[in-house]
């Protein structure tokens, strides 16, 4: 599941993929001011985020060297995509 996180303008945005609006990302729940790889300059949201059970991958562009990359996150157990609390 891919979403693109591009034109931010209120913390209470929500992206989701019009194919599957479970998979929707807060945007207050994504990571913020990640360095750049490259030259260090704070990014402050991530491109794209990528997930699936046991992962989330997240793209970041930097705008003042034009560098991108990835980082991902792995879980022990898959996350819950609903966030139900119980059955």
């Amino acid at each position: 599941m891919a979403v693109k996180a591009a034109g931010i303008q209120s913390p209470d945005i929500q992206f989701s993929d019009t194919d599957h609006p479970e998979f929707a990302v807060r945007v207050l729940d994504l990571p913020r001011n990640n360095p750049c790889a490259q030259c260090a300059e704070p990014i402050a949201l991530p491109s794209w985020v990528e997930r699936d059970g046991r992962r989330t991958a997240y793209l970041w562009h930097c705008r003042l060297c034009d560098y991108r990359f990835e980082t991902i996150a792995f879980y022990a157990e898959p996350v819950d995509q609903d966030g139900a609390l119980a059955a």
